[in-house]
């Protein structure tokens, strides 16, 4: 006996699975990707479909295409346009900076103006029902839309109005569509040109287009296509607009606030924010990717963030660019030349990816302590702001109204609960702090704020609780640094000088000393080239003027001049210790003590002119904070300090001046023979 099993008992048929390819070209299709990349895909698709899924080069093609499918090509996040919004963002993230704050608004507010310009479109026909067709069309798209009946009457409104984009006719009197054409590109060559015409040949096509037209559209126009023109060459030229601005490179010495004010940037325009370092890179391939031939091939590191940004227009934030390294490998600095620059990164070539992606519309920003280690062409394509040192009323204003609360929300307390005073405050930051920027200041915060939370869970305090300075001396134990310029002796043949790094201004002390010799001149403590020429020269024009500075000359002859800059271990260059250098050689042939509380800096040359320096306000501080009374400055650099602010005027009593007999009388006291 057979048994049948009932209809609805039947199993469903499955439905085919689709293969992995299939899947991958219907993406393709779905996708918006450019026509050039969706070509690309499908190529790479057809190549994989003749490919065993079992060999490596299928899981590569695969990815490939996901690649491919997954980068923003076309997908922007929209900006946030109000200046307003910008000025709040940048104040509530920062406190001072303001020249910074002032450069960057000025630049979001080019780009604002580039986006929320009006563009003006001009309309050219003979026919007044075509003409107004057109411009009716063209309204839509929220321009300004003018109308000429022939050429001339082009040309008038073209030399009154400043027009973004002309549709013209082709057959017109007077002037035609392609003399129209030649005006412009003669005259106003970045005004973009469509020609529409009723009498379309492939030779007229090719010859319009050949002279500059951007498109050609046949009559009767389909009013869709022709809008679609005209609104992606606006977009184009906002878009250009808005990226010509040069790059901003945001330099100064560590913990100034560089990176954090180019998140705020990302904040102010609400895009995304990316940092990627490039301290240590040595190897071109991790910015433009490696040939797929290669095995374990990937992106660079340009289109891999893109990729997880998921938008082509972010704040890009290349960080430490001026310790980019360079070997075997290849020049990282080269291809920062392609990205960097506005007329070459439209069509960025990652090896990996092996067509151009558009980085037009990424924003930007570098940071770098020093920009003299930088090439001169990829300097060049930047513009430098610098950051300068924080004032110390700056530091405690700072670690009052952001640090301190922010190290309290941490451990889950609020200002009402523990408090800093600004006597505390200024204790910690002068006594335990001696950087320029305010990681220090942060660091010593928290050890602050972690040490009173422990007494509060160890029950010896309980809020609320106001930190005095005795507090903050019984936390953090002894003082670290003192007013040792204020409080040191004159000595012979030692000055004080002030100096510029990559980490701010610094006090350094010139140290010499004579023995019987030959006549040599002896220089220790890692010095570099410009240094020492620096002591040579000094030495030279003492020399030439002995009798002048009631120097014996046999002194030059019977000894040996030892110049000697503490802290060994730490390299040492540049020409503003040139003043500094010549005091202390004339202090120690002269026997007259020099004063430790004045600071001096400046460049000195063979026939004793001072010539100016940089890094004034940054050496300014740094002798504030030493306890330096008086500062001597080359009379060239007055100007430059007179637009400081009172401030950093006020921090020493300051005295500008031009020959090495104003500097002996500020630095050297009267011999004790």
């Amino acid at each position: 006996m057979r048994f049948f099993s009932k209809p609805e008992d039947v199993a469903p048929v499955p439905e085919p699975t689709l293969t992995m390819q299939e899947e991958l070209r219907i993406a393709v299709e779905k996708s918006k990707l450019p026509e050039n990349v969706r070509h690309i895909a499908l190529e790479e698709l057809t190549k994989l479909d003749r490919t065993d899924s079992s060999f490596a080069e299928f899981g590569l093609g695969v990815t490939y295409v996901e690649l491919l499918l997954s980068l923003p090509w076309n997908i922007s996040s929209q900006d946030n346009l109000e200046l307003e919004h910008a000025v709040t963002v940048l104040n509530q993230e920062h406190f001072g900076l303001n020249g910074v704050k002032q450069r960057i608004l000025e630049y979001l507010a080019s780009n604002i103006t580039c986006h929320i310009k009006k563009s003006t479109v001009l309309v050219v026909d003979d026919e007044q029902i075509s003409r107004d067709n057109m411009a009716y069309s063209l309204d839509k798209l929220s321009c300004e839309v003018l109308t000429a009946s022939n050429g001339l009457e082009a040309v008038d409104i073209l030399e009154e109005r400043n027009v973004d984009c002309i549709v013209t006719d082709l057959k017109m009197q007077k002037m035609d569509g392609l003399e129209l054409l030649n005006y412009v590109q003669e005259k106003w060559p970045d005004t973009k040109l469509i020609i529409v015409t009723g009498y379309a040949t492939v030779d007229n096509a090719i010859g319009a287009l050949k002279k500059g037209a951007l498109h050609y559209l046949p009559k009767p126009i389909n009013l869709e296509i022709l809008r679609n023109a005209v609104q992606e060459i606006l977009e184009q030229q906002k878009q250009a607009c808005s990226v010509s601005g040069p790059i901003l490179c945001f330099t100064g010495p560590p913990g100034t606030g560089k990176t954090s004010i180019g998140k705020s940037v990302a904040n102010a325009l609400s895009r995304k924010f990316i940092r990627l370092s490039l301290a240590g890179m040595r190897d071109e391939a991790e910015l433009r990717g490696h040939r797929r031939t290669y095995v374990g091939a990937m992106a660079g590191r340009i289109i891999s963030e893109l990729n997880k940004c998921g938008v082509n227009n972010p704040v890009f934030m290349l960080d430490e660019i001026d310790k980019i390294g360079q070997d075997f490998r290849g020049d990282p600095a080269s291809v920062l030349l392609e990205i960097l620059d506005p007329e070459q990164n439209r069509h960025f070539l990652d090896y990996y990816l092996d067509t151009p992606f558009d980085l037009s519309k990424v924003m930007f920003i570098t940071t770098a302590n020093m920009v003299d280690n930088l090439p001169a062409p990829l300097r060049d394509r930047m513009e430098i702001i610098p950051f300068s040192c924080y004032t110390l009323n700056e530091k405690k204003q700072i670690g009052l109204d952001y640090l301190a609360p922010r190290q309290l929300r941490t451990l889950g307390y609020s200002q009402n609960e523990i408090a800093f005073t600004p006597e505390a405050m200024s204790t910690l930051i002068s006594g335990y702090t001696r950087d320029a920027g305010l990681r220090s200041v942060n660091r010593e915060i928290g050890n602050v704020c972690r040490k009173i939370n422990l007494q509060i869970l160890q029950q010896l305090k309980k809020p609320p609780i106001t930190i005095s300075s005795e507090d903050i001396v019984s936390l953090l134990g002894y003082e670290r640094y003192t007013f040792e310029a204020a409080t040191a002796q004159p000595l012979i043949g030692v000055t004080t000088g002030l100096v510029w790094s990559e980490y701010g201004g610094q006090l350094i002390y010139i140290e010499t000393a004579k023995m019987k010799g030959s006549g040599r001149l002896i220089m220790t403590g890692s010095l570099g080239e410009v240094l020492k020429e620096s002591a040579q020269t000094a030495l030279s024009f003492l020399r030439s003027n002995a009798t002048k500075f009631s120097i014996d000359e046999n002194l030059f002859e019977q000894r040996d001049i030892h110049v000697h800059i503490p802290a060994g271990d730490i390299s040492k260059d540049g020409a503003s210790a040139g003043v500094t250098i010549v005091m202390a050689l004339l202090s120690l042939l002269t026997k007259r003590p020099a004063r430790r509380d004045v600071a001096l800096t400046g460049e000195f040359t063979l026939s004793g002119r001072i010539l100016p320096v940089g890094g004034l306000r940054e050496k300014i501080l740094a002798a504030q904070q030493a306890g330096v009374r008086v500062i001597l400055l080359p009379e060239r650099n007055k100007k430059e300090v007179q637009v400081m602010n009172d401030e950093v005027r006020n921090a020493a009593e300051l005295h500008f001046v031009s020959s090495i007999n104003e500097i002996v009388e500020h630095v050297l006291l009267p011999s004790a023979d």
